[in-house]
């Protein structure tokens, strides 16, 4: 079964194109009213580096993903699994990511 919410799937369909974590934080941030500055200072990070996130210029590491989505409140599962996307989306590997939620050891 695959990962990917309900609400995804219908953002994507909306959008006409595959959800990033960036536009997916860009919806986030306009859907709470949010400028960028208050948005960033929120995650932790600067202005210019919610930005380049925003536009698709930086990825995600898997660990920030997850901090982010604790920070925001949202699923830590859908932050990664869109986060691990994106980079197989930027080196054009053709597949998609699926994500199971292990036990640590």
């Amino acid at each position: 079964m695959s990962t990917k919410s309900k609400s995804t799937k219908a953002l994507e369909k909306l959008s006409k194109e595959k959800i990033t974590l960036g536009s997916f934080l860009w919806s986030i941030r306009k859907g709470e009213d949010m400028s960028m500055a208050e948005f960033a200072r929120e995650l932790g990070i600067s202005r210019s580096h919610l930005n380049d996130i925003e536009k698709g210029n930086k990825a995600v590491s898997p660990q920030k993903a997850v901090e982010y989505a604790q920070t925001l409140g949202y699923s830590e599962q859908q932050f990664v699994r869109l986060a691990l996307q994106d980079l197989l989306n930027r080196y054009e590997i053709p597949y998609s990511v699926e994500l199971t939620k292990t036990k640590r050891a």
